[in-house]
């Protein structure tokens, strides 16, 4: 998911909103809010049951999923339309390098599983050879930098992206990477879990490459080797809560000092077979991560090396092998979801479509389910929002006049991104066919790649978007200084746009949305950027130490939650989308307090709009998850599990103690003097 894929970019899994449905309504509907109270829990207690929990005792989590609540419909209900769209593509016989005829191709072959299992390892053997031909270190790091374009990531991470102190500047960046397992974390946690895991996934290394067609006995002992150079990758990386310092993750230096940094790395040739040539500096982000790698590549030996990416290479590429390979990845990959089944393979071609042309897919999309009016009614609660934070800026007591007025341009300078892209990519260059299903993700990763790294150089393009227009999903960019919100992230299926009363649409569109996705602006790491979207200082020494004491008291809040045993949420590392969601709630609130339902105060279905306001946010969080996933999410994750996500805040907020008469004594209370004052 949901999870964070672009660089420097805050994401969040907001909520969402009814916006089109083409099916009649019936005559009478249950309330979108009251439905799923659960009213054996007072609100006090614990508002996230009380919201959700009539809900959640219905509806058990489906055997192929990790987690179940009103998002996954919503996706449910995008993979069914894309699926039709897929489905019409293939039966076009539209033009070659056509909309139609790539999304129609690549659906057909991954749709084939007889010609997957018929072709066995053919498809991917040239590849294979590549990693067989590795006789030294530059041959090996010649074909690392081959497989990266092909979408099999090893050694570190390289991409492109705007230079954090110049955003007008496309740049070359290198960051820690390598890792197998999702996160360092899992190489060092002691837990009987955590140990299982790591166990595990020697296990999937040898039963891959004893699949492949190597002896068995080699294999085990090459996977204990794989794991043991992993863990020194993991244990040069940084973790989680210190990758969100964008100063301390800013090392740029010239290219030609690269050599310092990286002697048995011939910079140079790298880049060239990358095609990077008019490049004379990069921003390194954990410089001691390389320098451990030089050393690695120094005393690991090569037969080890090229196990590694042997490895990788055929795992990355599992769900276009035969039906063992992708078997054997879900067996592994389960102890981290905790799904009990496989997702059916229409539901993985689909996700495996949007992945490499989800915005072709969305330019389809849109044409039916998102008209001109709901981007209209978005762009304008954007607007309301943004006139509630320039309010609280204002009234700020704790700032200082001269950061203020910084503020006010920043906030004033909010691109806002509403539905879909007004200009879409040219993807009639990428060669989509009917020869393997796995060629395919080749070639639209090459092309992905290529289209990425032919940016440096050129100027910025301030109109693109990094998130597909079906996307449940959201996100501030701090270098563009933007919110983006796709036409996915507002659908709720079963109620249209007019179903909706203003309090619930404040609540989970305007509150943990929009509100949200502005806050990401202001919060630790966005406060950083400025109105142009550079990385740099404009905040008093004075105030900048104000706002850091009252994070701290957010940091502390969330550290004491403790969802599993043993297992805490890292209010470090999750500050920043803490920050974002206490903050949408309070903008959301202001926005709502100036409608016409708020100020008339009647009743709907038993609850006053005050009270619809908080049952509507939590709506957005409505869902449970299997104890893997959440133990995933708490070790790799900067947002906090979804009931936090709504009793955190909530006891942060004034209104939330008036609206439901939330008194001392009451779990979720917290005094006056420790609630958090930030925005």
């Amino acid at each position: 998911m949901k999870k964070l894929a672009f660089a420097g970019i805050s994401l969040t899994i907001a909520a969402f909103f009814a916006v089109s449905c083409k099916q009649n309504a019936p005559s009478e509907k249950p309330d979108a809010v009251a439905v799923n109270l659960d009213t054996l829990t007072r609100p006090g207690a614990d508002f996230f049951q009380y919201a959700n929990g009539g809900w959640i005792r219905g509806n058990a989590i489906p055997e192929d999923e990790s987690s179940w609540g009103i998002g996954n419909l919503v996706i449910r209900e995008n993979q069914n339309r894309l699926r039709e769209i897929a489905e019409k593509a293939e039966k076009a016989n539209a033009a070659a390098g056509t909309p139609e005829q790539q999304i129609g191709d690549f659906w057909k072959m991954a749709m084939d599983s007889a010609k997957i299992e018929k072709d066995g390892l053919v498809p991917l053997q040239p590849y294979l050879n590549k990693v067989n031909a590795i006789v030294d270190i530059p041959s090996l790091l010649a074909t690392v930098a081959e497989l990266k374009k092909y979408g099999s990531n090893t050694l570190f991470s390289d991409y492109v992206s705007q230079d954090d102190k110049n955003s007008e500047v496309m740049a070359y960046k290198l960051s820690q990477g390598g890792l197998g397992l999702p996160e360092r974390e899992y190489y060092f946690k002691d837990d009987s879990v955590t140990k299982n895991i790591r166990n595990e996934y020697v296990s999937y290394i040898v039963h891959v490459l004893t699949m492949s067609g190597e002896d068995p006995t080699v294999a085990g002992s090459v996977a204990k080797n794989i794991l043991a150079l992993e863990t020194k990758l993991a244990g040069a990386s940084r973790k989680l809560a210190e990758l969100r310092d964008p100063n301390r993750n800013y090392n740029k230096m010239a290219v030609s000092d690269l050599p310092k940094m990286n002697k048995m790395i011939d910079w140079k040739a790298y880049l060239t077979l990358n095609g990077i040539t008019n490049v004379d500096s990069v921003i390194v982000g954990q410089p001691e991560f390389f320098t451990e790698l030089d050393g690695l590549l120094k005393t690991v030996p090569l037969s080890d090396w090229k196990q590694y990416v042997r490895f990788n290479l055929i795992s990355d590429f599992s769900a276009a092998l035969p039906e063992k390979y992708g078997q054997a990845a879900f067996n592994f990959n389960k102890l981290f979801s905790g799904a009990k089944v496989r997702r059916p393979r229409w539901k993985r071609s689909i996700q495996n479509e949007e992945n490499v042309l989800g915005e072709m897919l969305g330019r389809l999309y849109v044409k039916e389910f998102f008209n001109e009016k709901a981007k209209k009614r978005y762009e304008d609660m954007v607007e309301a929002i943004r006139s509630a934070l320039k309010d609280r800026i204002a009234a700020l007591s704790w700032m200082s006049d001269s950061t203020k007025q910084k503020a006010f341009a920043k906030l004033a300078a909010i691109r806002k991104k509403v539905g879909y892209p007004d200009k879409w990519k040219d993807f009639s260059s990428m060669k989509i066919g009917r020869e393997s299903f796995l060629q395919n993700l080749v070639n639209a990763n090459s092309w992905w790649h290529n289209y990425n790294f032919s940016k440096i150089g050129k100027p910025v393009d301030r109109d693109e978007w990094d998130m597909f227009p079906q996307t449940y999903n959201a996100y501030y960019n701090p270098s563009n200084n933007e919110i983006v919100l796709p036409a996915g992230i507002f659908t709720v299926p079963g109620y249209r746009d007019e179903e909706l009363d203003d309090a619930v649409v404040y609540g989970y569109a305007g509150a943990s949305t929009i509100g949200h996705e502005i806050t990401h602006g202001f919060d630790d790491e966005g406060r950083q950027f400025d109105a142009s979207g550079n990385l740099v200082s404009w905040w008093t020494d004075k105030d900048g130490a104000e706002f850091n004491k009252r994070a701290d008291v957010m940091v502390n809040q969330f550290n004491e939650f403790e969802p599993q045993k043993g297992y805490h949420i890292n209010g470090r590392a999750t500050l920043g989308e803490n920050i974002a969601d206490l903050g949408g709630i309070l903008l959301g609130i202001d926005a709502f307090k100036k409608t016409a339902q708020y100020k008339e105060n009647k009743t709907i279905a038993g609850l006053t709009p005050m009270q619809r306001y908080f049952l509507g946010y939590s709506l957005g969080w409505l869902s449970h998850t299997r104890e893997e996933a959440q133990r995933s999410q708490l070790l790799q994750d900067v947002h906090s599990p979804a009931k936090y996500r709504v009793n955190g805040p909530f006891a942060d907020v004034d209104e939330f103690y008036t609206t439901f008469g939330v008194k001392e004594g009451d779990k979720m209370f917290r005094p006056d003097s420790l609630r958090v004052r930030i925005w």
